[in-house]
């Protein structure tokens, strides 16, 4: 992987282009430290799971929001 400064990528960013689309990899960074990737696209980069997948893991516990409000106001009138 290649790795290039904030600057150079600016000036430079066809060039880097065209080495992505040829299957490379540029990591951007600024004052050393990596703060961008450039990957080819579909390339094994981490990727987060689908929005649905992830709210089809969620497993919510106890009583609904809304029941726990109604009960608690119909405690505090007493």
């Amino acid at each position: 992987m290649r790795r290039v400064s904030v600057a150079e990528a600016r000036q430079k960013f066809r060039a880097l282009l065209d080495e992505v689309a040829r299957g490379g990899e540029i990591a951007v960074l600024r004052r050393g430290k990596e703060v961008a990737r450039i990957v080819p696209p579909g390339s094994s980069a981490r990727r987060l799971p689908s929005l649905a997948t992830f709210r089809r893991a969620i497993k919510i516990k106890g009583e609904p929001m809304s029941a726990t409000v109604i009960r608690m106001r119909r405690e505090e009138r007493f």
